[in-house]
């Protein structure tokens, strides 16, 4: 695992993208951190991700969508 800055990180994408394929990169920003895991090669169309629980939790587009144009009718109305 790499930990570098926000600022190097910028200044090297590509190295880090590069290391990404074998390591994990840590990006530190303040008291945060964001980490950049192995990916998987575009080159696979074999992947198939599973759905975890935040899926199962998700709401439908179709239910969004009403909800935001009744909400839309009811302030404007």
């Amino acid at each position: 695992m790499t930990v570098v800055s926000t600022k190097e990180f910028n200044a090297n994408q590509e190295k880090y993208f590069d290391m990404a394929a074998s390591e994990d990169i840590v990006i530190q920003r303040g008291g945060n951190l964001f980490i950049i895991q192995s990916y998987i090669p575009y080159d696979e169309p074999d992947v198939i991700f599973e759905p975890d629980e935040d899926f199962y939790r998700s709401i439908p587009l179709e239910e969004v969508r009403d909800e935001i144009v009744k909400y839309i009718y009811k302030k404007y109305s």
